[in-house]
């Protein structure tokens, strides 16, 4: 059953094993074969999913945590062949590595060459593993992205980063970092890291800043060289403008006037700078907020319809919201709010 494209992934030497000499290593967080107890442990650390097993293989499977901070590094095997579906990732950014199997995956519908890949925020993954498939995963907060990049771009990124989700191992660069992120598995739970948790906190760092210069994403223009000069102070004020009264029904030329320029040199400064308008600016703004909303109500933690979200952020003619949301995080909204179900 295996595609072509798929063929299995063989473990590289940097694979972090179980050590053999006495010295600390991964933490077992389960083992056995009652699936329904892994997913619930599984979903408790990383996100929830949905799990099926197609054929009659009695599981084994095996869940191990080797850090947990900043950065997250885990493994996962099953011990038979499964399904896995992600209806929205949460606010982490997810980088599956394999160790040993093989593994087909679709992201947001679409059918990736196979892994390694990263998927980040909202993000849908569907996955197959084979029986004999072990799989690391390295899980990185949204805030230590976003810090990572406030570094390059002089302030907090204004929209949700989002990398390409495939990384290519032929490329020179992504093969360095995934071999960094397997050596990083392997130093969190040596005795020199229980020594030295100043030292695992700048391998954590180390990790991020080569992600984000490995692999494609949606500040890679302007972060390309490893730093981008400070936005002008007259853009920084538009957007923070936009941030803070994106609730109100403003304008071009109310951002205009806080930013204390004029309209046409507030479009070109978008522009020129970020790739963009104002309001198309505002309107990512607002969709972010709305997305947010979204996910407190499909958890359990707000209350309301996708309509009162929509209009609450100024989104009043739903067929264009629904077409924007859909552009913006790859599904309806519906879908979003559907996941707490």
């Amino acid at each position: 059953m295996t595609h072509p494209a798929h063929q299995t992934h063989q473990a590289h030497a940097a694979d972090p094993a179980e050590p053999d000499d006495g010295t600390p290593g991964p933490v077992a967080l389960y083992r056995g074969s009652c699936l329904d107890e892994l997913r619930r442990i599984v979903s408790g650390r990383l996100s929830s999913h949905h799990l099926t097993v197609p054929g009659r293989q009695q599981p084994a499977g095996c869940f191990r945590v080797y850090h947990e901070g900043g950065i997250g590094f885990y493994d996962l095997s099953y011990g038979a062949e499964v399904r896995l579906r992600i209806e929205e990732l949460p606010d982490f950014y997810s980088v599956v590595l394999p160790f040993t199997g093989g593994l087909r995956v679709r992201a947001n519908g679409v059918e990736l060459p196979g892994a390694p890949f990263v998927a980040g925020p909202g993000d849908q993954v569907a996955m197959e593993w084979d029986s004999r498939a072990r799989n690391g995963a390295l899980a990185v907060r949204r805030e230590t992205v976003e810090q990572a990049l406030a570094v390059r771009l002089g302030d907090l990124p204004r929209q949700l980063p989002r990398f390409r989700h495939h990384l290519d191992p032929a490329d020179p660069a992504v093969l360095a970092w995934v071999r960094l992120a397997r050596q990083f598995a392997e130093f969190a739970v040596s005795p020199l890291a229980q020594r030295s948790p100043l030292g695992l906190q700048h391998f954590e760092k180390l990790l991020v800043d080569g992600l984000l210069d490995a692999q494609p994403h949606s500040f890679s223009g302007p972060s390309a060289d490893g730093a981008r000069a400070v936005l002008p102070s007259a853009l920084r004020r538009a957007t923070a403008y936009c941030d803070e009264h994106a609730h109100e029904p403003i304008s071009v030329g109310d951002i205009a006037q806080a930013a204390r320029v004029g309209t046409r040199a507030l479009r070109e400064g978008f522009r020129t700078h970020l790739g963009t308008t104002p309001l198309a600016y505002l309107r990512e703004v607002r969709l972010e907020r709305v997305h947010r909303e979204l996910l407190a109500i499909a958890g359990g933690r707000a209350s309301g319809t996708v309509t009162e979200v929509a209009c609450r952020w100024g989104f009043t003619h739903l067929g264009r919201f629904s077409a924007a949301y859909r552009r913006t995080f790859g599904h309806p909204p519906s879908r979003t709010v559907g996941r707490g179900a």
